[in-house]
């Protein structure tokens, strides 16, 4: 096992793990134990009592935050005529058809969120062994298979996330920047919990939000009680 540091060390130190905090209390502490050299991301993650196999227990959706994640994404669109033209009005970095396609099956992936108009998705589902482990396949279910480009590329812009359940019921969303102010976190955190809890399956019995941490990309996780928030 990896030795840890004596910043981890020290962050570590701060944490009562016996302890689950409020939602303040907690974004107040993973700033303060926040150990990289860079504005490191906070990140919040559920752990929920669903089956993943089961469809009707999908946990998948996009929402934008209400003050952005503190990260410039890079978007990509795929779309041909006047969509195109709109896409590129709107902010997209790249706009292209086929040769988009190329590109990307060569190696590219200088992006970090793909839209598609539905008139594309026989091209790009060409690409669905290469961008979908990266998580970057364009979806009705997160706005990014949609004729409104227009929309699609300034939400994401503003600062749009996509949540999606991981075979072991986990859903990780970033909230922002340690150098956030906390309630701004705190207003990002919040929506990204009343949308979870709102997703709660039918077929969901017992505890469904069986744990609730924040963390930063190298600090400690914090225990959050989800009735705090």
């Amino acid at each position: 096992m990896a030795k840890k540091s004596k910043k981890m060390q020290d962050a570590l130190k701060k944490v009562d793990t016996t302890k689950s905090y409020s939602a303040a209390e907690a974004v107040a502490l993973a700033q303060d134990t926040n150990i990289a050299k860079f504005d490191a991301t906070v990140e919040v993650a559920y752990h929920l009592n669903v089956d993943p196999k089961k469809a009707d227990q999908q946990i998948r959706g996009a929402v934008v935050l209400p003050n952005g994640t503190g990260k410039k994404q890079t978007v990509l669109v795929f779309a041909k005529g006047e969509k195109a033209k709109e896409a590129e009005a709107a902010g997209a970095d790249f706009v292209g058809e086929a040769d988009l396609v190329e590109k990307i099956q060569g190696g590219w992936f200088d992006f970090d969120v793909v839209v598609a108009t539905p008139d594309m998705m026989a091209q790009v589902g060409r690409l669905g062994r290469v961008l979908g482990p990266k998580g970057l396949m364009p979806n009705p279910k997160t706005g990014t298979v949609t004729m409104d480009v227009t929309k699609a590329v300034e939400e994401v812009k503003a600062g749009k996330v996509t949540y999606r359940v991981d075979k072991a019921g986990n859903v990780h969303v970033p909230i922002g920047k340690v150098s956030f102010d906390a309630e701004k976190l705190e207003e990002n955190f919040r929506t990204i919990h009343d949308i979870i809890v709102k997703a709660k399956p039918a077929a969901t019995k017992g505890t469904y939000i069986k744990n609730l941490a924040v963390t930063t990309t190298f600090g400690p996780g914090i225990k959050v009680d989800p009735s705090s928030i």
